[in-house]
């Protein structure tokens, strides 16, 4: 089998009413901007994949088209190899990798968790935020999920003071999960930059947080490749650290385990590693006993990628975001059916490959 055609395709879906998510500092979101790839192959099987985008779109069809074309899709080693030498020069490529798996899946006649050597399970969620609100806003947020079946949700902070706000909810919900996000990893800085903390500033955070009780990790308070600056930050502290979303490519990660820099690693196949580099960090986390949740939030697409890998990996959650008017079928807007919860679990898609469909309408209406 050979890789025949590589086609890309900009996709800008309205999500409604703008929200401000903390990773966009200052800035409105009004749309869901995605690029989506598509491997065709000569065997009449074709592959899908897709990651984050600007409005205007970033274009790299004919890059990929030069290293992937006449390539067996089945030789996801070599073919990483030539995606690392995309990455030298051009846009992170680690997504395309998921059509690959797609491809192989559909191949089989399996799903990549199988692949992966794993079989179906229910995997418990937890609603992820992506804006800072107010206590009162957040209460009552936190009261819907509850009764949608949710046992753990994620807050952002993104200043010391908005502590507060998770105090206040869990004073409101004391068996509650609760996780943090810093979101000082990165930022996508298009009004204005994000606000860093400093070493200290982030220990005095962590500090806070042992007296809330009971916080299950706090998520990137420093940036993403301050890999000795973590370590020494989960020495003085109780809190357990989180991180490596964002980080591009596997090696990145190790560098987190080798210096023993979290308890929690979080790279998102989607954006950080492609599905084989995930599920080798979830290895080597295994050995290390950190625990390996990945990030989910990009498109249904990248979304159903991580569900097989947090599958394979034994994953003890899977993000799922939610912050209204950012909801599921926004998420999944390209997508036949959209991926959901059951009570506060999910389970990874079991058609062959990543077993999710396009909507070719909506493809094409988010095209035009």
């Amino acid at each position: 089998m050979r890789i025949t055609d590589v086609t890309q395709t900009h996709l800008s879906y309205p999500v409604g009413e703008s929200f401000r998510p903390t990773w966009i500092p200052d800035y409105p979101q009004a749309s869901h901007e995605v690029e989506l790839f598509e491997l065709e192959t000569d065997a009449g099987i074709t592959g899908v994949a897709a990651s984050p985008s600007f409005a205007g779109g970033v274009d790299y069809e004919d890059a990929l088209s030069y290293f992937l074309v006449g390539e067996d899709p089945h030789d996801v080693a070599g073919i990483r190899a030539k995606l690392d030498s995309i990455n030298l020069v051009g846009p992170r490529p680690w997504h395309v990798e998921l059509a690959l798996w797609d491809i192989v899946g559909k191949d089989a006649g399996k799903p990549v968790y199988e692949l992966l050597g794993a079989s179906a399970r229910d995997v418990p969620v937890y609603a992820s935020t992506g804006e800072v609100q107010s206590a009162e806003d957040r209460i009552e947020y936190v009261e819907a999920r509850v009764e949608e079946g949710f046992e753990a949700v994620k807050l952002r902070v993104t200043a010391p003071d908005h502590v507060d706000v998770v105090r206040e909810v869990r004073e409101a919900f004391p068996d509650l999960t609760l996780m943090v996000d810093a979101n000082k990893g990165w930022a996508v800085r298009v009004m204005d930059h994000e606000e860093r903390w400093s070493f200290a500033e982030a220990l005095a955070v962590a500090r806070e947080l042992e007296s809330v009780g009971d916080v299950a990790w706090l998520e990137e308070p420093l940036p993403r490749h301050n890999f000795d600056a973590y370590a020494r930050l989960r020495d003085r502290t109780d809190v357990p650290i989180a991180g490596g979303e964002f980080n591009d490519g596997a090696w990145q990660l190790h560098e987190f385990l080798d210096r023993g820099a979290l308890d929690v690693i979080q790279p998102d196949a989607a954006l950080a590693t492609g599905i084989r580099g995930a599920t080798d960090v979830a290895a080597a986390a295994a050995r290390r006993d950190v625990e390996f949740v990945p990030h989910t939030w990009t498109n249904g697409v990248g979304f159903a990628a991580n569900l097989h890998v947090l599958t394979a990996a034994g994953s003890p959650w899977c993000e799922y975001p939610l912050e209204p008017p950012w909801t599921p079928s926004v998420r999944d807007f390209l997508l036949t059916e959209t991926l959901t919860h059951d009570d506060g679990t999910i389970r990874a898609p079991d058609g062959p490959g990543l077993g999710v469909e396009l909507d070719r309408e909506a493809v094409a209406e988010a095209s035009e």
